[in-house]
């Protein structure tokens, strides 16, 4: 169910964010304004705020489960809303109706993930990690590739109308799913009585600072890469058809494998064993694709390449879940998790911007050979942090076990 529920929800907002960049390109967009609508998916930077009367407007018969059935049939509608738009009507229109989409995507976000570390024990998280970035892959192979095609064959409002049944079918698992009751009555933790005192209470916690300083830079610089992989695919003499099969199929199908095998990997090797090792091989396809651009491959090295930076992506993401739904403490958790999400996601929205600047100024060659450089940075500050966040997350573990 929460894989499902992921696959719903996500994929609208990944077809704005990875499908639609390439029919903007197609239109004439540039890079620049290419970065600049990824910011309809602001939203998403508070979630913290949004997280709050998740956790203090509750429901007896499964509050978690309430507030996701509501959001999702918004959500749902304003979907159909932008289905009747037209890129003829107008960059601004068309931005201010993805916004709205974003923030209900944003919002519904919470209460599903809340509902899942709520209900799942700790030893299964990082697989539920795993799940979770398996399923927006699959997501991505709905959104950043059959959508696509969808487009292409029956226009405009297709995709959208064709994204709203799998919401619509999540709602009607959630209607019948029943969550466990909340032991205590309280919105949160003993003494937690507002916004602040959350947030004090999340970097309150034994490595929560080290995590949440990684989380900001950890994914979103191999997912700046992504973001525009498939302009860069289009200008390198890829059809359009064939940009979304290989990186929107084929490479979002690697992804979701990667994430599943990740998943595996985190628990026999270690949180800290993996933080430095998914860090390591991320540098890999960034410094690969900027040689492939440098020395104007052909298209197989480039769909290898691909390949490669959908299997990094994937481990890296389902690692970094996992860790968030680590550091969510019993009874906080929308508002940890969404303190987190808000974090992560301001940190990817900002690079994007960066990383669409440098395309135009410096070609695709020259804003690789930056996001390589800063996946160093990274890398080192994994090798840093990594001990810390280790230990906390197995206090945790074993906290929340003696709890249980």
């Amino acid at each position: 169910m929460f894989g499902f529920l992921h696959l719903a929800l996500v994929a609208p907002s990944i077809y704005m964010a990875l499908g639609l960049p390439l029919v903007l390109r197609q239109h004439g967009w540039s890079g620049t304004e290419i970065g600049l609508f990824q910011l309809a998916g602001l939203p998403a930077v508070f979630k913290f705020v949004l997280a709050l009367p998740v956790e203090r407007m509750r429901w007896a018969a499964g509050h978690y489960r309430i507030w996701a059935i509501g959001i999702s049939v918004v959500y749902t509608a304003l979907l159909l809303a932008i289905g009747q738009q037209d890129l003829a009507g107008g960059g601004g229109r068309l931005f201010f109706m993805a916004l709205g989409a974003g923030l209900m995507a944003a919002w519904a976000d919470i209460p599903v993930n809340a509902l899942a570390i709520k209900v799942l024990p700790p030893s299964q998280r990082m697989r539920a990690g795993g799940i979770r970035s398996a399923a927006i892959s699959l997501a991505a192979i709905i959104g950043g590739g059959l959508m696509l095609l969808v487009h292409e064959r029956w226009g405009w409002q297709a995709p959208f109308v064709a994204m709203t049944v799998p919401i619509l079918i999540g709602i009607g698992v959630l209607a019948v799913f029943k969550e466990p009751a909340t032991e205590q009555s309280a919105a949160c933790a003993p003494g937690v009585t507002g916004q602040a005192a959350l947030l004090v209470g999340y970097f309150g916690q034994p490595g929560a600072n080290a995590w949440t300083l990684l989380l900001l830079f950890y994914f979103p610089v191999v997912g700046a890469a992504w973001i525009y992989l498939k302009p860069l695919l289009l200008d390198h003499g890829f059809a359009v058809s064939q940009v979304a099969w290989v990186a929107g199929v084929l490479g979002s199908a690697v992804g979701a494998l990667a994430s599943i095998g990740s998943a595996r990997l985190s628990r026999a090797i270690g949180v800290s064993h993996a933080l430095a090792l998914f860090a390591g091989l991320n540098i890999m396809p960034l410094g690969g694709l900027t040689l492939l651009v440098w020395v104007e491959a052909g298209q197989i090295a480039f769909i290898v390449g691909a390949l490669v930076l959908a299997c990094s992506m994937g481990a890296t993401a389902a690692l970094a879940f996992g860790l968030m739904m680590d550091f969510a403490r019993p009874q906080c958790q929308a508002a940890d998790y969404g303190t987190q999400a808000s974090l992560y996601t301001l940190s990817r929205l900002l690079m994007l911007p960066v990383a669409g600047v440098m395309l135009d100024r410096f070609g695709y060659a020259g804003m690789l050979s930056c996001l390589t450089l800063a996946m160093l940075g990274v890398f080192a500050l994994a090798m840093r942090q990594r001990h810390r966040i280790d230990r906390a997350v197995r206090d945790c573990q074993a906290s929340h076990a003696n709890l249980g």
